[in-house]
C-alpha cells in the first residue's frame, strides 16, 4: 500500500468505528429499561446422566414426556457445577424440540428462579457454526489475500451496524425509515471504500448503489400505502407489539426495513460489477467517450440482471419455503392464498429488490460514463 492509500484506509476504519460508537450511544436510549425486565440465566452444559423419563397420556390426545437428567455447566459463571435439569416435550407444542437429549449432548439450559430448577431450552450448536465460519474466513483470506481480508472487515462493520445501531434504534423508538436508510448507506460506503479503496470505481459504485437503494425505498413506501399493509405477517410480528418499549414498534416500518436491507447486497453487487467492468474496458483501450462507456455499461447490466434476478428470486423462495408449503397446504383457495399479507410481503421483497437492481444499472452506467470519460483514476 502507498502511504496515501494507507492513511485513507486507516481513516475509513476510524470513521467507521466512530459511527458505530456514536450511533450506538444515540440509538440505545430506552434499551436498558427493556432489558432490565428480562434477566433469565442461560448456561451451556453437557448431559452426563439421564435419571428418569416420565410419559403422560391423558387419553384425550395429549402426550407429553419429561426427561430428568444431570448436566455439567460449561459456561462462565457456574463452570464445573453439576445440576439436575429437565426436558419437556409435547405433541401439542411447536416450540418443544422433538429430539430427546442423550448423554454427551451439548445443550443450553435456563434457570427458572421462580421454581428454582434448570430446564433444557435447546441444543448448543453455535460452536460448530463458529468453526465452520472461521474455516470459511480463512479460505477467503487465502484466496483473496488483502482484498479478502478487507471484505471480512467490511462485513464485520456491516453486521455491527445492524446490531449496535439499527436494532437499538428500533427498540428505542427511533424513526425506522430514516435509520435503515442511514445504515444501508453506511454499509455501502464503508464496504466499498474498505474493499476497493479511494478510486473512481468505488465512488461510481457507491453513488449508483445509493441511488438504487433510495429509488427502491421510495417505491416500497408507495407500495406500502397502496397495499395498506399492517405489518402483522406472523406470530413474531405480533409478539413485537407487546414489547415494553416507550413507543409501540411500527410493524409497517419493520417490513420496509427488511425489504430494503435484503435488497442492498444485490444492488451493491450489480453496481460494483458494472463499475469495475467499465473501468477495465477503458483501461484496455475500449470505449473512452461518454456514449460508448454508457452503452457498454447498459449491455453489461443486461447480462448481470438476467442472472441476478434468478439469484434474488430463488434466494427469497428458498428462505420462505417452509411458510409457502404450510400456507399452500392449509389454504383452500388460491384467491385467499395470494392475498395473504404474509405472501404479499414475500412478493414485495423479491420485486423491490429486483427493481432496485434494475434502476442501479443505468444510474451506475451513467455515473461511470461521466467519471471515466472526463477523469482519470
Amino acid at each position: 500500500m502507498k502511504l496515501k492509500e494507507t492513511i485513507f484506509y486507516v481513516s475509513v476504519l476510524v470513521v467507521s468505528v466512530l459511527f458505530l460508537f456514536v450511533g450506538n450511544r444515540v440509538a440505545s436510549g430506552e434499551m436498558d429499561a427493556i432489558y432490565d425486565m428480562y434477566e433469565p440465566s442461560f448456561y451451556t452444559g453437557v448431559v452426563i446422566q439421564i435419571n428418569d423419563k416420565v410419559e403422560i397420556d391423558d387419553g384425550w390426545g395429549f402426550i407429553g414426556t419429561t426427561i430428568y437428567f444431570d448436566a455439567r455447566i460449561t459456561g462462565s459463571g457456574r463452570r464445573g457445577d453439576i445440576v439436575t435439569a429437565r426436558q419437556h416435550m409435547s405433541n401439542f407444542s411447536m416450540y418443544d424440540n422433538e429430539k430427546a437429549i442423550e448423554v454427551g449432548d451439548r445443550i443450553v439450559l435456563v434457570f427458572d428462579s421462580f421454581n428454582e430448577y434448570f430446564f433444557f431450552v435447546n441444543f448448543a450448536r453455535i460452536n460448530i457454526i463458529v468453526i465452520f465460519g472461521v474455516a470459511f474466513l480463512v479460505l477467503v483470506v487465502i484466496f483473496g489475500r488483502m482484498k479478502g481480508f478487507n471484505a471480512i472487515v467490511a462485513l464485520g462493520f456491516t453486521c455491527m451496524s445492524i446490531f449496535m445501531v439499527f436494532i437499538p434504534a428500533i427498540l428505542s423508538g427511533r424513526n425506522i425509515y430514516m435509520t435503515v436508510l442511514v445504515i444501508c448507506c453506511y454499509s455501502v460506503v464503508s464496504a466499498l471504500l474498505i474493499v476497493i479503496g479511494p478510486n473512481k470505481k468505488a465512488l461510481s459504485a457507491i453513488l449508483g448503489c445509493v441511488g438504487g437503494i433510495f429509488l427502491a425505498g421510495i417505491l416500497m413506501f408507495v407500495m406500502d400505502i397502496l397495499l395498506g399493509l399492517t405489518g402483522v405477517v406472523d406470530q413474531e410480528a405480533r409478539m413485537l407489539l407487546f414489547l415494553p418499549t416507550q413507543n409501540p414498534i411500527n410493524l409497517r416500518a419493520i417490513i420496509f426495513a427488511g425489504v430494503i436491507i435484503g435488497a442492498v447486497g444485490a444492488v451493491m453487487d450489480v453496481a460494483m460489477s458494472i463499475a469495475s467492468s467499465l473501468w477495465e474496458i477503458k483501461e484496455v483501450g475500449g470505449a473512452s467517450d461518454f456514449g460508448g462507456i454508457f452503452k457498454a455499461g447498459i449491455n453489461i447490466g443486461k447480462d448481470i440482471l438476467g442472472t441476478q434476478l434468478n439469484t434474488l428470486i430463488l434466494a427469497y423462495i428458498g428462505s420462505s419455503l417452509s411458510v409457502i408449503l404450510l400456507i399452500t397446504v392449509h389454504s383452500t383457495s388460491h384467491i385467499d392464498l395470494f392475498n395473504m399479507e404474509m405472501i404479499i410481503v414475500e412478493f414485495l421483497r423479491a420485486l423491490i429488490g429486483s427493481f432496485g437492481m434494475f434502476m442501479t444499472i443505468p444510474i451506475t452506467a451513467g455515473i461511470c460514463a461521466w467519471f471515466y470519460s472526463t477523469h482519470s483514476e
